[in-house]
């Protein structure tokens, strides 16, 4: 089943008429009913973060792993609890006002398309998709429909990240010609795809972990719960994990749109997993916070960055373990991952004068937004731009040393052999 094909019946299944965002139907108490689909790992936080909001009763519950929704439904003993989605929404589509995925990457777009077809606002784990095709077809559902939609990716609410924003757009090291960002993590994998398999867990409906996702023999410690990341058809690698939290800061500062070229260094692809040490590099339209064109420069897996010039600090200090440089007319800004930026000029730190700026809880902003008191900052309309952006590094990581040139109008590769990985068939299920 095609992507396309899918969103269609989705669409077909919506029993409710998709209303304007100021339109809730909340309970007689006034509170917003969410519905949660993937509620371990990152689910579970998900899951305690938005609930700690006063205005929020969690109503549905839903996951593949019986254990993990065991104790999801422990916390909260009034919610229905779904092994399947599908029927979550089919059931519970007047019950519920907004949802939640924290799913593996490849059940993003199928869960939160259906749920906006039905009218409700979502909030959905990054990386926002697992194809381009997808990201863009959920920022333009969203935006057809004026939905309320938010992306996680608590860093874009913080402090810190904030304040990185508000100097380069200050100017204070002049038009930006280059960033250097990295994270050591390795969600990679360079091995052979596993042969044979294992018998699935009494607790695991494995039919329903693969959903949309080509059918593959369940193996134990391979897939679920935590490996999914390093593999094509779950995950993005850690380009798509990490690369979205650090590319998130300066993308935003200098308001970027898609890149124009992408070529990839890494090992040649084994059509299993993703490899586990890149270097990607990016070529972005200009704007008014940079020189004619920007470079953008991505290092993952074990040892990254590789040194450079752009990367050296004063005092000899070393680099954080994660974070981005950007590189200026005046001067370099260092941001640690999860940390305040820091300014280089002439190869010496210089004091720099915060502007006070709260945080803002990231997920009480999305249920804030949908009972009408703020507005989120990580919409569908944002996320998916930067989410096609990591998306095509992670597509060029297939062609290694070639480099792939992006229409962004058309939404497609100018090498044919790309195009294919844009999209994908989706499995019956």
């Amino acid at each position: 089943m095609k992507r396309r094909d899918f969103l269609k019946s989705t669409a077909a299944m919506a029993s409710v008429t998709i209303l304007p965002s100021s339109v809730w139907a909340l309970t007689k108490n006034g509170k917003l009913r969410t519905a949660h689909i993937g509620v371990g790992g990152m689910g579970n936080a998900d899951l305690g973060s938005i609930s700690s909001h006063p205005m929020v009763e969690v109503t549905a519950l839903c996951d593949v792993d019986s254990v993990r929704l065991a104790a999801a439904n422990k916390l909260h003993p009034n919610a229905k609890v779904f092994t399947d989605y599908r029927k979550l929404f089919d059931k519970m589509g007047t019950e519920i006002d907004a949802v939640i995925v924290s799913t593996p990457d490849h059940t993003h777009a199928p869960a939160s398309m259906m749920a906006m077809n039905l009218g409700k606002p979502v909030y959905c784990q990054k990386p926002l998709t697992h194809h381009v095709s997808e990201a863009r077809a959920m920022r333009k559902l969203a935006e057809d429909n004026n939905l309320i939609t938010q992306m996680g990716i608590q860093c874009h609410s913080s402090d810190m990240y904030r304040q990185a924003v508000r100097l380069i757009q200050s100017g204070i090291i002049g038009k930006v010609s280059c960033v250097r960002a990295w994270s050591p993590k390795n969600w990679g994998y360079n091995g052979a795809a596993p042969v044979g398999s294992d018998p699935v867990p009494e607790t695991l409906d494995w039919n329903l972990w693969l959903g949309t996702s080509p059918e593959r023999a369940y193996k134990d410690k391979i897939y679920h719960p935590e490996n999914w990341r390093k593999l094509l058809d779950y995950g993005c690698g850690t380009l798509g994990d990490m690369g979205v939290h650090i590319f998130d800061t300066p993308y935003t500062a200098l308001e970027l749109d898609v890149p124009r070229t992408i070529n990839t260094s890494c090992r040649k692809p084994t059509g299993f997993g993703h490899p586990e040490n890149n270097v990607v590099e990016y070529e972005f339209p200009g704007t008014k916070y940079t020189t004619e064109s920007l470079k953008w420069v991505w290092y993952d897996g074990p040892g990254a960055p590789k040194k450079h010039e752009d990367l050296k600090l004063p005092e000899k200090d070393k680099l954080p373990e994660q974070g981005a440089m950007f590189i200026g007319e005046k001067g370099n800004m260092l941001l640690p991952h999860w940390d305040f930026p820091k300014l280089i000029v002439n190869g010496k730190y210089e004091k720099i004068n915060y502007s006070p700026i709260v945080t803002v809880d990231h997920y009480h902003q999305f249920v804030d937004t949908c009972l009408g008191k703020a507005e989120c900052s990580a919409p569908f309309s944002y996320a998916a731009r930067l989410t096609e952006s990591i998306l095509l590094g992670v597509i060029a990581n297939r062609f290694p040393n070639e480099t792939l040139n992006w229409d962004i109008k058309a939404g497609k590769f100018a090498e044919a052999k790309a195009n294919a990985l844009l999209d994908t068939k989706y499995r019956e299920f």
